[in-house]
């Protein structure tokens, strides 16, 4: 592997993200943005050592320049600051399209906090699906008030716990609320494995972490006040199965709770946001 080139450095992302923050205007809009910058840029570890190593070859330290693994992690952190140059620019982009009203709100130590806990997850992710869900919360984090801040965090741990074979079960669920296990499985692989597989194994795990996680749930009746009914119990007639359960069960349908949609408002879908109230927010994309 050759060294990296100097002219490649000089014209590096991280340049064209100094650039992006010095043309914000005008200057209160340019300082929030500065600030929003600098909190995603600082919660990633290793952007001091690029910019440090980066600026030894740029000097012209030939010693730098010889190293062939400083080079080899140069080369390999500059596809990294490439990404993370295009998720900052993705969401600067639609912070332009919020207005000047989220401009006192993306400077606040609470959302400047978000920020840093998201791009660290950012960083953790190893998908390119799990950073669009960052981008998603930090941009719908600054343009909605539907749920607090200790929620948002909620959001963003569940980005470092939750896989995405878990994103495409909530996926399935958003689209076709009341869906069954069958019609879940269906939906996602089509053909059905053996009850003792380990595809029925790992499906069984994807719902019940997605279940005791508080994402999805059973469809339940309420009362009117929302307190969920008890369902009768049914006096079973003749012998008891002689099987278990299968994981693909058709009769039980699924739902969102109330904070699994959040989760797919905040994470999942793309939209344009208006900060003046939850009754306002119209989602302009999908999940």
């Amino acid at each position: 592997m050759t060294n990296l080139p100097s002219s490649s450095l000089q014209d590096s992302e991280i340049e064209r993200i100094r650039k992006e923050i010095a043309r914000a205007s005008p200057s209160k809009r340019r300082e929030a943005f500065k600030k929003f910058f600098l909190a995603a840029l600082g919660s990633i570890p290793w952007v001091g050592g690029f910019l440090s190593a980066a600026a030894d070859i740029t000097m012209g330290d030939e010693e730098s320049k010889t190293d062939t693994l400083q080079s080899e992690w140069l080369e390999e952190h500059q596809d990294k600051i490439s990404r993370l140059y295009g998720t900052l620019q993705a969401v600067s982009e639609r912070f332009e399209s919020l207005g000047h009203e989220i401009d006192e709100r993306i400077q606040t130590e609470e959302y400047l906090d978000l920020v840093r806990r998201a791009f660290r997850a950012w960083d953790r992710a190893d998908t390119d699906e799990k950073r669009r869900y960052v981008a998603n919360i930090v941009t719908n984090a600054a343009g909605t008030r539907i749920t607090s801040d200790d929620v948002i965090r909620l959001f963003i741990d569940w980005l470092d716990t939750y896989h995405e074979a878990h994103f495409a079960v909530i996926q399935q669920i958003y689209h076709h609320p009341r869906i069954s296990r069958y019609d879940i499985w269906d939906a996602i692989h089509g053909e059905f494995p053996r009850e003792d597989s380990a595809e029925a194994d790992l499906f069984r795990l994807l719902i019940r972490d997605l279940s005791t996680g508080g994402v999805i749930r059973q469809e339940r009746d309420t009362t009117i006040n929302g307190q969920f009914l008890r369902k009768p119990r049914t006096k079973r007639r003749g012998l008891a199965p002689a099987t278990m359960e299968s994981a693909f069960e058709e009769t039980k349908p699924y739902v969102l709770t109330e904070l699994g949609k959040q989760f797919v408002h905040y994470a999942m879908t793309e939209i344009v946001p208006r900060i003046s109230g939850p009754e306002q927010d119209e989602p302009q994309g999908s999940a």
